[in-house]
């Protein structure tokens, strides 16, 4: 009898202990969630009202400006990005050389001799051979898309100029973009197929100005390099409207861009070391490269402000992080993510380590999702950030993020990667052309976007949250 009323009370003790354990658990569980919930809560308001993004976005576009990769602009932009990383703090400045295409434009003039002589708005697109000397004078040929360049015959094409007249579609997530930006990156190759004497596409842009629309082509080793352009939106609606008329049209144009071999760029890095766990990374990154002719204070100056501004902001208000967070300011974004695959090459054996990567490269329109590619437990933790994120009108969105371009490489490693979508519905009025200036950015909604990814990487670096494994990676977002 004593034996069993031991076990009785044995029991009933451990019962006990286990409720008492389990109860004080979820008191510590609900008092973690609520210190969180007050930190960020504080450092979203502060975020919301610091103009630190944009006072960083006006000091680059203005006392550096244009910075295509490998010109004189570019090397005036890393000696930029130290000295500003050095002066806000960072404990950790470095920089990793990348060897990047060095291109420049030169003029590009385009005119219609007949029916009607008028002068035309042409840039050259990144990366076209020059015309001829003197330039060059034939009829044009019209295509819709790049499909029906293809199909076409060589006789449709052979000898003159083609002109591909396709509109981009405006989209709040940008998605009018890629089935258009396929007939520039493409066009040159299918055009000279056929014998074409250069490309000229409507420019890639939601715009009506007479501002064209630059932006990376492509060729291919088997095949004749033909000269590539960009016409602005209101001189291919003109160009149309000749066609369409029924008249044959004759073009004269000069294109002089040039290649000036591969030049040493670098790939910049800010980082506040982390005092617990300083191996483990939360990156943030942008691109600093930009093209020729605005300032790329949208593409991507303001990517640049808000990752800055971000960890800036976490350093002053909140402290030295427990783990690292690392800003990344990659080289050459715009001649095909070469910092980016430098960067991915050179610290392969350390990608294990990154708890979490994300890039801001879509201008300066507030943020409104964030789409993650997380384990689902780490969901489950991340609920004080989704709640933070969305009293700054953020939503949480699905589970299959790709990251944004420079940083879309690293999920096949393994990486679990955030993309942060922003509101772009009038990002591609802009986008690579002279326009791309510092008035186009908007404070209060470059402001929201510092918060959204300050909040991101304070959640990341301090509350112990685990990533690993990332599902299986699918497309980017945007």
């Amino acid at each position: 009898m004593k034996s069993t009323h031991l076990y009785r009370s044995l029991a009933l003790t451990g019962t006990l202990l286990i409720s008492a354990c389990a109860s004080t658990e979820a008191t510590d569980t609900a008092t973690a969630t609520a210190t969180a919930t007050n930190q960020l809560a504080e450092l979203s308001a502060q975020a919301m009202n610091s103009d630190t993004a944009y006072e960083i976005v006006k000091s680059l576009t203005v006392e550096v400006g244009p910075r295509i990769a490998g010109s004189e602009g570019d090397k005036r932009a890393v000696e930029w990005a130290e000295s500003k990383f050095k002066e806000l703090g960072f404990d950790n400045v470095y920089k990793e050389p990348v060897r990047v295409r060095n291109w420049s434009r030169g003029i590009a003039d385009a005119k219609i001799i007949a029916p009607y002589q008028q002068k035309l708005f042409i840039t050259a697109l990144g990366g076209s051979v020059a015309t001829p000397e003197g330039g060059l004078t034939t009829e044009v040929a019209m295509f819709n898309s790049l499909a029906s360049l293809k199909q076409a015959d060589a006789a449709q094409v052979d000898g003159k100029i083609v002109f591909i007249n396709q509109r981009m579609q405006r989209d709040r997530a940008g998605k009018g973009y890629g089935p258009v930006v396929i007939g520039r990156s493409q066009g040159a190759i299918e055009a000279a197929k056929l014998g074409a004497k250069a490309v000229l596409i409507r420019s890639v842009g939601t715009d009506n100005s007479r501002f064209a629309h630059t932006g990376v082509m492509q060729y291919s080793d088997d095949v004749q390099k033909i000269p590539a352009g960009a016409l602005s939106n209101a001189d291919a609606d003109n160009l149309q409207a000749m066609i369409d008329a029924g008249n044959d049209v004759t073009l004269a144009v000069d294109m002089r861009a040039k290649e000036h071999g591969w030049q040493t760029s670098y790939n910049v890095v800010g980082e506040f070391t982390g005092t617990e766990s300083p191996e483990e990374v939360v990156l943030i990154g942008a691109h600093l490269d930009s093209w020729d002719e605005g300032t790329g204070a949208l593409d991507d100056g303001a990517g640049v402000g808000i990752v800055t501004g971000a960890a800036t902001l976490i350093k002053n208000l909140t402290g030295q992080p427990k783990r690292t967070i690392r800003v990344v300011l990659y080289a050459s974004e715009e001649f095909g993510l070469t910092g980016a695959q430098e960067y991915t090459r050179k610290h392969k054996e350390e990608l294990g380590n990154i708890i979490v990567a994300a890039e801001s490269d879509f201008g300066a329109g507030e943020i409104y999702q964030m789409d993650t590619l997380f384990t689902p437990n780490a969901l489950e933790v991340a609920t004080p950030l989704f709640a933070a994120l969305a009293k700054i009108g953020i939503k949480q969105g699905h589970n299959q993020a790709g990251g944004g371009p420079d940083v879309s490489m690293l999920p096949k490693h393994g990486v679990p990667v955030v993309s942060l979508l922003q509101d772009g519905t009038y990002y591609f009025d802009y986008h690579h052309t002279a326009n791309d200036t510092l008035d186009k950015v908007d404070p209060k909604a470059l402001a929201q976007n510092q918060a959204a990814y300050a909040l991101l990487a304070y959640f990341m670096a301090n509350s112990g949250i685990e990533t690993r494994p990332a599902p299986k990676e699918t497309a980017q977002s945007h």
